[in-house]
């Protein structure tokens, strides 16, 4: 677990963590042998993280979805995909960084891949908008989308973001015309596409890129119309009863997949993809694979059909 950031609930396992630490540099110090004290204080570190993320609230999911150090697309694109090349530009009015895209193998598969990216740095925070597009980052991404139709290619989207941008130069450009634009494009585009949840689903934001065939989720992600903090200001004219609201909105992965929002909920590894960025990326590459494996069976007017129902089903009341 990473000491220099983490969460209040992971408190007690980062103090086990920072004991075994002293002890080693301890020993190191003295030539004192302490390991069966370091093995011991080890295993109780595991059995309380396993404890601790075995009955994660949604509130605490919503703060590891968040998490400084969870990876990002451009985290994800190297341990998944070779010969990544990136795309830039809407043709329009400029490129967005907040959505990244091009062309890459997954396997032997040319894909198109497309995702949401935020910044670590407060330099990349801000030239990354903290992930949240502007109109010509969903006109660039519809561009690829296209592009990738006309190719014959697969399309793997990335969603991680708060939401679309709600600045007024986004509402004068546009902003609301071009997610409805690309909602209309993915449920028409006769290649498969996969969208996975990594991070943060956020809104019409998220939605913009996650019309999908199948559609997978990371183990600590979220996916939700309104952030839970804005569920509770709307609701309850107080911001602090984000974690009721996030109870309320049914936002994890379990919980949606229970709904039928999503098709599969992608294992993280122990307290979370940030953890292990290569471990979370060798367990999600095995998903993609196989789903890509699946939808490759069937032919552009199946794939067609199936979307709609999928999308028409969800929301439907069945006794």
């Amino acid at each position: 677990m990473a000491l220099q950031q983490f969460l209040e609930f992971e408190k007690p396992v980062v103090e086990l963590e920072k004991k075994i630490e002293e002890l080693r540099q301890a020993a190191l110090d003295t030539k004192v042998d302490n390991s069966h004290e370091i093995e011991r204080l080890s295993q109780n570190a595991m059995r309380l993280q396993e404890e601790i993320f075995s009955n994660l609230t949604p509130w605490q999911i919503t703060q590891l979805a968040r998490h400084p150090l969870r990876p990002y697309t451009l985290d994800y694109t190297p341990r998944l995909f070779k010969d990544f090349i990136e795309l830039h530009g809407d043709r329009n009015f400029r490129d967005d960084p907040a959505i990244v895209g091009g062309l890459a193998m997954l396997e032997n598969e040319p894909v198109m891949v497309i995702g949401h990216q935020k910044g670590r740095t407060t330099k990349e925070k801000v030239f990354r908008n903290f992930g949240m597009p502007n109109p010509e980052g969903y006109r660039k991404a519809v561009r690829l989308m296209s592009m990738a139709e006309r190719l014959k290619k697969p399309i793997i989207t990335f969603i991680d973001t708060p939401g679309a941008f709600p600045g007024i130069g986004a509402e004068e450009r546009g902003q609301a015309e071009a997610i409805a634009k690309n909602l209309m494009v993915m449920s028409r585009l006769r290649v498969p596409i996969i969208v996975v949840v990594i991070g943060e689903g956020g809104s019409g934001g998220a939605l913009a890129i996650g019309v999908g065939d199948r559609v997978l989720m990371l183990e600590y992600a979220t996916y939700s119309v309104i952030s839970p903090e804005g569920c509770a200001a709307i609701l309850w004219k107080d911001g602090s009863k984000a974690d009721v609201a996030a109870k309320a909105l049914k936002i994890t992965a379990k919980d949606l997949n229970k709904l039928g929002i999503i098709d599969e909920v992608v294992k993280e590894p122990l307290g979370g993809a940030h953890q292990s960025i290569d471990a979370a990326a060798i367990t999600l590459k095995e998903s993609l694979v196989r789903s890509l494996h699946g939808l490759k069976k069937f032919s552009q007017d199946e794939l067609l059909e199936m979307r709609y129902k999928k999308y028409r089903e969800i929301g439907q009341y069945n006794e």
